[in-house]
């Protein structure tokens, strides 16, 4: 039987993306205790994958589609088809921002004043490459939770860290003082899957229909960019 193996993003978009697949007429429903959905349309599986993780089962091929925000795309330098933009996220439906984070009463004004420092990041490549196209070089660690604590602490001088309204970051008495990227969750498939006849048009099927979705949840159309405009084959290895 032929199946489109799709992933869902397991965590802070997953509600939201069962939603819009509701939306668009699909009914994901799930044991807590499972990464395997079920969903009903016989020609899908679906498993639920941590966003950060989505493009590269994704580029290997374990995933035919799956649906993952686009700065994970970049941190794995993965080479996949970004099929549809689809801008909604855990608290609202515009874009994500990671920043360069600092506390209220850090001497850290500016993006060249983080040279030599220490910060803190889930995004580490991407921040890599980021300072280093600029010319700043300082000392990256991964951060595996908890971000914003460590700089709330000083056991780090900055962190980047990604936000959609700033809210947390100013409870917490911490200041933005750079954006390195914007970002928005992306419809992404497999290169080979994209070149498979019936897989292409069950992509292309969902991908309109999930435009439609987001539409009905209040993003307007034109910022809904459909299968037909795929934007292609991407490598992603920069900012």
């Amino acid at each position: 039987m032929r199946k489109l193996k799709l992933g869902i993003p397991k965590g802070s978009l997953e509600s939201n993306t069962i939603e819009l697949f509701k939306k668009a007429g699909w009914s994901i429903t799930h044991d807590s205790r499972s990464y395997f959905p079920d969903i009903n349309d016989e020609d899908i599986s679906c498993a639920l994958i941590r966003a950060q993780e989505m493009s590269r089962y994704v580029d290997d091929g374990t995933l035919d589609l799956g649906l993952t925000g686009k700065d994970w795309i970049l941190e794995n330098e993965s080479d996949v088809v970004v099929v549809q933009d689809l801008v909604y996220s855990k608290a609202s439906m515009r874009q994500a921002r990671w920043v360069l984070v600092v506390r209220e009463d850090s001497s850290i004004k500016t993006l060249e004043d983080i040279a030599g420092k220490k910060i803190s990041t889930e995004l580490v490549n991407v921040t890599r490459n980021y300072l280093k196209e600029r010319g700043v070089d300082a000392h990256l660690e991964f951060s595996w939770g908890a971000t914003e604590a460590k700089v709330v602490e000083g056991l780090v001088d900055a962190i980047v860290e990604v936000t959609e309204t700033g809210s947390t970051l100013r409870a917490n008495n911490l200041k933005i003082i750079h954006e390195l990227m914007k970002t928005n969750t992306q419809l992404i498939a497999n290169k080979k899957a994209w070149g498979n006849p019936w897989k292409r048009k069950k992509i292309e099927q969902i991908s309109i229909l999930l435009g439609g979705s987001l539409m009905a949840m209040g993003k307007p159309w034109e910022d809904c960019p459909v299968a037909p405009r795929s934007q292609g084959t991407h490598h992603f290895s920069t900012v």
